[in-house]
């Protein structure tokens, strides 16, 4: 696994499709911070739980002027149909191919099983980290944390 990034250090760029194939990069996203949740699967339990809560809860990312994004391994088509199915209102980015190379990037790519780990970077408006956290697998992230986070911008 790779080496995750240093809160303090500016955060690695990366350019992903999201569910239309429409590229977004984190340089076109500065000017105001913006928290990168990495999940393993789309449709699996624990991460539609954790993304349903954080679409439950969007409104505390926009009051906070936080843009939120959603990386997954998963190919474009399988995260679109997961944003229809769970009314996903964020961004769901695809980190299909090459395969994992923004979650290598952030230290959180799992290698023996191609997918991304549970870890969540808030980076703010010049790029620069300024909270992370990787959870082990099979542990959701809680919304304090975010919330502690957005707090603390």
């Amino acid at each position: 696994m790779s080496q995750a990034p240093v809160v303090g250090e500016p955060a690695p760029g990366f350019s992903l499709p999201d569910t239309h194939g429409t590229p977004v990069s984190l340089d076109g996203l500065r000017g105001g911070p913006v928290v990168v949740v990495f999940v393993p699967f789309a449709f699996s339990a624990t991460c539609t739980g954790e993304l349903c809560e954080l679409r439950d809860n969007i409104a505390e990312f926009r009051d906070a002027d936080v843009h939120l994004v959603v990386v997954s391994c998963d190919p474009m088509f399988s995260l679109r149909a997961w944003a229809a199915q769970e009314g996903y209102e964020f961004d769901l980015l695809s980190d299909f191919w090459p395969h994992g190379d923004v979650a290598r990037a952030y230290g959180v790519f799992d290698e023996a099983s191609g997918h991304a780990l549970r870890g969540s970077f808030l980076i703010d408006g010049e790029g620069v980290l300024r909270w992370s956290v990787v959870n082990p697998r099979g542990q959701a992230r809680p919304l304090a944390a975010y919330r502690e986070a957005l707090a603390a911008l």
